[in-house]
């Protein structure tokens, strides 16, 4: 079975998509509590580290986790998007410290793992101008790796959520000429809310107030607040009545037949309402994690706040999964080209 090690595993979608495409986890990092108990909650057999990724990545990694470098199959994970200070200009790896994306450069100079997987936002490819993501790319072809990388949305890869993510995929130089990496085709079938919505088991969730859930239930499913009396919305709306723009994600309710839009980290945001299609209310953590394709019987620990923050910062299980799938192909195909290489 083929290894891997996840940084910044959150509560584990992008952990579950690698598992189902049938990698052993040797190593899940996470520095929050909740979301590191999540993990040894439902999956006690993974070795998660609930500790600050920085002191793990002073360590050394070979010995830590006893494999040696260049042995590691598949390094993922995510780090958080962060400004780098470009010092001197050089674009490399001094100039990401004191970044969380540092460490996962670290990880993978020590480790050489034979491929990596790094997810994250879209927004990544423009933040500061376009500066981190190009810091990025320089870093992990010093660190000797090949890169593709493509904007993937979860809709078209099972989840019933509008979800991009920018997925970065690097194959070690030594085995450029070996194997190589074809991002997932896109599902024909894009499920929405009502594949996932209408036989959800409950679960914990936060009501709206009682003066917001009588204006909620004016909304038509799949409306907005244009969809209302304009008195109304306007006394709801207040200083965002004035701004430009269309501002559909205001008293925004979805409807049965749509995807979710991309789920957040708490249930009601005034500017990106996701209000129920058949009830005036927020999505449950439950009907979020269903969103993100989180199996039912994942359970996650803390309070209700943070479980919608664990879910909301996911990656859905489906897309990681067909991700994954990729990467455990090329792997497959890797093997194949080295055993012929040593029977010729």
């Amino acid at each position: 079975m083929y290894t891997s090690i996840e940084l910044f595993a959150g509560a584990g979608g992008l952990a579950l998509g690698v598992e189902k495409a049938g990698f052993n986890t040797i190593g899940l990092i996470e520095f929050d509590k909740d979301a590191a108990d999540t993990l040894k909650k439902n999956r006690p057999n993974w070795n998660v580290i609930h500790d600050d990724i920085a002191n793990i990545s002073a360590l050394d990694l070979e010995e830590y986790f006893g494999i040696k470098s260049g042995e590691l199959d598949l390094l993922s994970g995510g780090a958080p998007c962060q400004a780098f200070s470009y010092a001197g200009k050089r674009l490399g790896l001094e100039d990401a410290r004191g970044t969380l994306f540092y460490h996962y450069a670290l990880f993978l100079e020590k480790l050489q793992p034979k491929m990596f997987l790094f997810e994250n936002v879209r927004g990544l490819l423009t933040h500061d101008k376009g500066k981190t993501y190009s810091t990025m790319l320089n870093i992990f072809s010093n660190a000797g790796y090949t890169i593709v990388r493509q904007v993937l949305n979860a809709w078209n890869y099972g989840a019933p959520q509008k979800r991009e993510r920018l997925i970065t995929i690097g194959i070690r130089n030594d085995l450029v000429d070996k194997t190589e990496y074809k991002f997932p085709e896109p599902h024909e079938y894009k499920p929405v809310l009502r594949d996932v919505l209408l036989d959800c088991p409950k679960g914990p969730g936060v009501p709206y107030g009682e003066k917001k859930r009588k204006i909620f239930e004016l909304v038509p499913p799949g409306g907005y607040w244009r969809d209302i009396d304009p008195e109304v919305a306007k006394e709801y709306m207040k200083s965002c009545w004035e701004m430009e723009g269309g501002r559909t994600g205001i008293l925004r309710r979805m409807s049965l037949d749509e995807p979710s839009l991309t789920v957040l980290t708490s249930p009601s945001q005034k500017q990106t309402e996701r209000c129920h299609p058949l009830e005036a209310r927020p999505f449950t953590v439950r009907e979020n994690a269903r969103c993100q394709m989180f199996p039912d019987d994942w359970e996650f620990c803390g309070n209700v706040s943070s479980q919608y923050k664990q879910v909301g910062n996911a990656v859905p299980v489906s897309l990681a999964y067909d991700v994954a799938k990729e990467i455990y192909k090329s792997l497959e195909l890797l093997k194949k080209n080295e055993r012929n290489k040593k029977a010729i």
